[in-house]
């Protein structure tokens, strides 16, 4: 059994790119996003040069994170899936709460260009911004812990455990 789930082995060959392009690109948004909504949401400045960055950023992650969706889907998982190719549960949940990623990136990019929530107020669309941020934080950080585990740990043994 290889001891490195697909997730952690796509972060370690190719160095340094496949981290930057998979990994640093992303959080460094997500970040951006993290950081410049906190300081939106305690100013209540809706217009300023913080929004701009926000606004910008938000656009950027759903566009370049379904780039990101797309190439692994294609390239890892579809092929993956056909061949058998997991290693285990945490393999698959690894690569699966990455690649959710894309529901709050692209639903951030929406917001921003103005193609869902077009009916809400700017408070409103200031709350489902954070939602997306705080649903983006959570499913990068599942996909990082299970990432990282050993994929054999969550494997079912047909070895019955001795006492």
């Amino acid at each position: 059994m290889n001891a490195m789930t697909h997730y952690m082995e796509l972060l370690a060959t190719n160095q340094p790119w496949h981290l930057i392009l998979f990994m640093a690109i992303p959080v460094i948004l997500a970040e951006t996003l993290a950081i410049t909504e906190l300081i939106i949401l305690f100013s209540r400045d809706l217009t300023g040069g913080v929004r701009a960055v926000n606004k910008i950023a938000g656009i950027i992650a759903g566009v370049y994170f379904t780039g990101v969706f797309i190439y692994l889907f294609t390239h890892a998982v579809i092929p993956l899936t056909v061949s058998g190719g997991w290693r285990g549960p945490a393999d698959v949940i690894a690569v699966g709460f990455y690649l959710s990623g894309i529901i709050p990136f692209v639903g951030i990019a929406l917001l921003e260009l103005g193609i869902i929530a077009r009916q809400k107020d700017e408070i409103g669309k200031l709350k489902l911004h954070a939602i997306f941020v705080g649903i983006f934080l959570v499913v990068a950080h599942v996909a990082m812990i299970f990432g990282m585990l050993d994929p054999g740990l969550l494997m079912v043994s047909s070895v019955p455990m001795q006492m």
